[in-house]
């Protein structure tokens, strides 16, 4: 099919996702306004569109849509600085920590995905998964069950690593947007297994108040697993035997193991993940040679998030709609198309959220669209085909209508438990707290 008779459904398609990411942008501002719009919002629409269309040259679209909104900001926000938005100022935080925690973790888990790929691991597994269509449900099983408790970015890459061998190097792109939500969606629920629920942690959030959003995730995979299960069986089945003559080099699995464990720890004692990443990546270069070969293949594919979550950090989203269940409902499409780390720090400055169910919207969602969440940008830079919107929704259709059951299911079962506001809550307790002096 050629670009042109694309050109309309893939418009029509991002538009679908796009409509409530326009809603937030209609601000009074000295900036221009279309229809009532920011013109930064439609600016990063465009950019959307056009990653969607032109998806082979999606780090080139996303570096343009940048350059257009910078220059936007530098001609009508005389008060904005590029410098105090990336490095903040004393009453603000500024991009620098997200940006570089995910430039080193896509480019340390590329290298983590081929120590993997090369210790044997892979090539084993076939002789434990079933044989049939049940083989590949499992492995989006494992991948869920790992993404509980490490990165999402580097379950996926296990995952994408694993198919890689199992089938033979055939995997079905909806499979593939299986992969994504699995590894989104065991993070939903647990405060280390992603981003937007650490930072619900660090922030104040009991962890026991994200829980039940494995309620959802469990809702979504039974559909999302089952069928994007079968949907590979039919194009490739599970290799049935282990690959003869296949041996586990140690060596390289306990580099992998020192990799996941230094970044859980520094995720938990830092907030930075990729620093121990990188630490247990230099000191598995004593013993093992390793692979840097992996890092220009994730140059493009990281340079796009980057400039993405950028632009995405640019737009001038100062309030969210009143807090319910529609609106978070509403926020997981939302953040199919939008970075969620400013969503969720929108909503814990909000208040009035069930936490879980909108670690789940907000986790979740993002694994409706390839670009959507990190974890699909660094299973596309494994599987190319993967940065087609259109093949990645039309193959992985199941991932959005497992996103609507689970949902309703969660809501269904545990219902909508607003918790109050917690930062209030903290202020007036310290504004309540009367200090009596000790009398000598």
């Amino acid at each position: 099919m050629k670009k042109s008779t694309l050109l309309l459904p893939v418009s029509l398609l991002a538009l679908l996702f796009l409509v409530p990411t326009l809603s937030f942008g209609a601000t009074l501002t000295a900036v221009p306004m279309v229809f009532g719009i920011r013109l930064e919002f439609i600016l990063f629409a465009l950019t959307l569109i056009g990653v969607a269309i032109f998806h082979n040259r999606t780090m080139y679209v996303a570096l343009a849509g940048l350059a257009a909104i910078l220059f936007l900001k530098f001609m009508f926000a005389p008060d904005f600085s590029i410098v105090e938005h990336l490095l903040g100022t004393e009453a603000k935080e500024g991009e620098w920590r997200v940006l570089l925690n995910l430039l080193g973790l896509l480019f340390g888990f590329a290298i983590l995905a081929k120590y993997f790929e090369e210790s044997g691991v892979p090539d084993a597994l076939p002789a434990i998964l079933p044989n049939d269509w049940k083989g590949g449900l499992a492995l989006l099983f494992l991948i869920m069950f790992i993404s509980s408790f490490l990165d999402n970015i580097a379950a996926a890459m296990i995952g994408g690593t694993i198919a890689m061998v199992v089938f033979k190097g055939k995997v079905h792109i909806g499979f593939l947007a299986a992969i994504v939500a699995a590894s989104n969606a065991g993070g939903a629920g647990s405060v280390v297994g992603d981003t937007t629920t650490t930072l619900m942690w660090i922030d104040g959030v009991n962890p026991l108040d994200v829980i039940h959003a494995f309620v959802a995730s469990i809702a979504a995979f039974l559909i999302f697993g089952v069928i994007a299960a079968k949907q590979q069986d039919r194009f490739q089945r599970i290799q049935k035997d282990e690959t003869k003559g296949n041996k586990i080099d140690y060596g390289n699995l306990l580099i992998v193991l020192l990799i996941l464990i230094g970044a859980i720890y520094t995720n938990w004692a830092f907030d930075f993940p990729a620093l121990g990443v990188w630490g247990a990546i230099l000191i598995g270069t004593i013993f093992r040679k390793a692979p840097w070969s992996e890092i220009p293949k994730s140059v493009q594919g990281t340079i796009f998030l980057l400039a993405l979550v950028t632009c995405a950090s640019l737009m001038p989203v100062e309030e969210l709609p009143k807090a319910s269940w529609q609106s978070a409902f509403i926020l997981g499409f939302v953040s199919a198309v939008f970075d969620n780390i400013p969503l969720t720090k929108l909503c814990l400055e909000q208040g009035g959220y069930d936490w879980g169910v909108l670690a789940y919207a907000v986790g979740f969602g993002g694994s409706m669209i390839w670009f959507g969440s990190s974890a699909g940008v660094a299973l596309s830079n494994m599987y190319p085909e993967a940065k087609s919107v259109v093949k990645y929704v039309k193959g992985g259709w199941h991932v959005t209508l497992a996103y609507i059951v689970g949902f309703f299911v969660m809501l269904g079962i545990v219902g909508w438990h607003p918790h109050a506001p917690h930062r209030k809550e903290h202020q007036v307790q310290q504004q309540t707290t009367i200090t009596v002096p000790e009398q000598k």
